[in-house]
């Protein structure tokens, strides 16, 4: 990788750790939120009792720990960037049972495994984030056996994630706020259709799907879901740290009465898109 990307990874790592704790708190409402887009992947996976897996921006597990439930003969890896999240992770198996899940602190675009290894791999939200994503499919394709699956799932056009776009558009009125550059790792920087397809047909997979996902997240109410930003957004964090306390007030107040305007019979249900993008390694299929 070049030297910006390299600084871009380094950037990632230390911010991945530093909020661990927000997602270690918030894991309960994280991974319900998530939950949809997990599913919905390890049901385009058809995860069978001896498979191999590679789940890939683990964070706090999932889908991998859903994943080692099902290969309950087979043996699921967690990598991530971040040895802390990974501790939670580690945590969240041993409270499940599951002795066929491990961690390994890794870089997408460096996977530290052999040709034709894993059987299928998941990667849940990951892609976004990777400083480069040619690369890190090549290294996917690369540790995958022949005839190998995966699946991975992105966000969708921000018109469809109100959830944080709703939130950002409050705090556009108040903080200046740049727009990326083109190609910048971000959370809608895999939406446009047909782009995840392209770069898995470039490193050489085949049978490439993609499914749109729609739903609504339950955030609870205002409060519950302005906190659990607080704790876990690090883009937001950042925008917020850079304001003075009558801005963030004001901010605070605005958010609150945007989620409960848009709250259903009390309850904070925010709408979310999503993409689930499945492909093959070339090579024969396992029996």
């Amino acid at each position: 990788m070049e030297a910006q990307q390299l600084e871009i990874r380094e950037q990632q790592k230390q911010s991945w750790n530093k909020f661990s704790p927000g997602w270690k708190k918030w894991d309960t409402l994280l991974m319900d939120f998530l939950k949809p887009m997990g599913d919905a992947i390890i049901e385009q996976l058809k995860i069978v009792d001896d498979d191999t897996v590679l789940d890939i921006a683990a964070g706090t597990g999932e889908p991998g720990l859903d994943i080692a439930g099902i290969a309950k003969n087979g043996a699921v890896t967690g990598t991530d960037l971040s040895e802390e999240m990974l501790l939670v992770a580690e945590e969240n198996a041993a409270a499940k049972g599951l002795k066929n899940y491990h961690t390994k602190v890794a870089d997408v675009c460096e996977l530290p495994f052999e040709d034709d290894t894993f059987s299928a791999i998941s990667c849940r939200m990951g892609f976004m984030f990777f400083p480069d994503m040619q690369l890190a499919a090549n290294e996917m394709y690369r540790v995958l056996k022949p005839g190998g699956r995966i699946a991975t799932s992105v966000w969708a056009a921000p018109d469809q994630n109100f959830w944080i776009t709703g939130l950002m558009g409050v705090i556009r009125k108040y903080v200046d706020v740049p727009p990326p550059p083109p190609g910048a790792p971000g959370m809608f920087r895999c939406a446009k259709p047909g782009l995840m397809a392209e770069i898995f047909e470039a490193s050489g997979f085949k049978n490439i799907t993609e499914q749109s996902i729609k739903g609504k997240g339950n955030y609870v109410d205002a409060h519950t879901y302005w906190t659990h930003m607080m704790d876990c957004a690090a883009p937001v964090i950042a925008l917020m740290d850079k304001s003075d306390e009558a801005t963030k007030q004001a901010i605070k107040k605005d958010v609150y009465e945007l989620i409960n305007s848009n709250s259903t019979n009390g309850q904070a249900l925010l709408d979310f898109g999503a993409t689930i993008i499945y492909a093959e390694k070339a090579g024969k299929k396992k029996v």
